[in-house]
């Protein structure tokens, strides 16, 4: 394998969730058989399922063939000195048909000693919301490990935790340790660590088709809460034209809001990969005088490698990410 680097997307790992809808399917053309889709990974290194290339001439190999044979090239030398074969991001689109469990995910250390694995801290950008939908985040109130276990043991839990109603553009930054769980009705863009590791404390007592609840974690949860957090969760970005817009910017990676309607002259001098998800419309990436399209529900990864490109549209909303 020696190809020269381009914009390189990858076939959409469609999981098929309880909770999940058609959204993935029906506004970002997701195609699929499955009953209840709930989630569209777009570029993933998790355990079992590890991206596969769909355009270019490096169509067929895996994300991890990539790792392996381009290195530094494809993530940036400070990302494989850290991360060597392993790609350091999970980027999902998710549509929640129905209220996803109450959840939390575990740090780093907890997760490594317990999983073998990364922690979970991730973002949301919401891309659409149907009328009163929200997204629970955090309690809405201050909280103790006595006071949580009371209200989780009297199954009272919503009581306490802090509903948010969200449009299109709301933004939240979900760290490790905080309560939090997807809304009915919403879809939207998910940015994480490379990890699969979630803590459940309740799933609204429904059960499957075969009449069974699914597994919670509140032995292993009560830990991984971190019950001193500030309410600093919601995240404010400038949205001016045509130029990157910090959304988030924490140790496992950066995000901007990139509105683009012209033609853009970008550089990468950041020592890493790009990622562009496309959130409304759609766009050109041209390297090199070769043009990929991008639109509404497609992701592209941008090799280290790759210094100078550009980005046009007439009217598209992309997320940048870079670690």
């Amino acid at each position: 394998m020696n190809h020269t680097l381009y914009p390189i997307k990858f076939k959409p790992i469609l999981k098929d969730k309880i909770w999940g809808g058609q959204k993935l399917k029906t506004l970002l053309n997701k195609d699929n058989d499955l009953p209840n889709v709930g989630e569209s990974w777009e570029i993933s290194d998790v355990e079992g399922d590890t991206s596969i290339v769909s355009n270019g001439s490096l169509k067929g190999y895996s994300l991890r063939d990539l790792l392996e044979t381009y290195k530094a090239d494809l993530v940036g030398h400070k990302n494989y000195k850290i991360f060597g074969n392993k790609f350091p991001l999970l980027i999902k689109f998710i549509d929640a048909r129905e209220d996803l469990s109450i959840q939390l995910h575990p740090n780093d250390e907890l997760a490594s000693k317990r999983h073998n694995s990364f922690g979970k801290t991730e973002m949301w950008y919401v891309m659409q919301a149907d009328e009163g939908s929200n997204l629970i985040v955090g309690f809405n109130q201050e909280m103790d490990a006595e006071k949580y276990l009371h209200h989780l043991e009297n199954k009272t839990l919503t009581e306490i935790l802090n509903f948010d109603k969200v449009k299109t553009g709301d933004t939240y930054f979900i760290e490790v340790g905080r309560v939090h769980a997807i809304g009915a009705g919403v879809m939207l863009a998910e940015i994480q660590q490379t990890s699969d590791i979630t803590y459940r404390v309740y799933d609204w007592d429904r059960v499957d088709d075969k009449g069974n609840e699914r597994e919670l974690h509140n032995d292993l949860a009560i830990d991984a809460f971190d019950f001193n957090m500030p309410d600093n969760f919601r995240v404010d970005y400038a949205k001016t034209k045509n130029k990157s817009n910090l959304m988030v910017s924490c140790p496992y990676f950066t995000t901007s809001y990139l509105k683009v309607t012209k033609r853009l002259k970008k550089e990468n001098n950041k020592d890493s990969f790009f990622i562009y998800m496309c959130v409304e419309g759609h766009a050109e990436i041209i390297v090199n005088g070769v043009t990929e399209f991008l639109k509404q529900g497609e992701t592209a990864l941008l090799p280290a490698g790759i210094k100078h490109f550009e980005i046009d549209a007439e009217n598209a909303t992309l997320l940048e990410v870079y670690v």
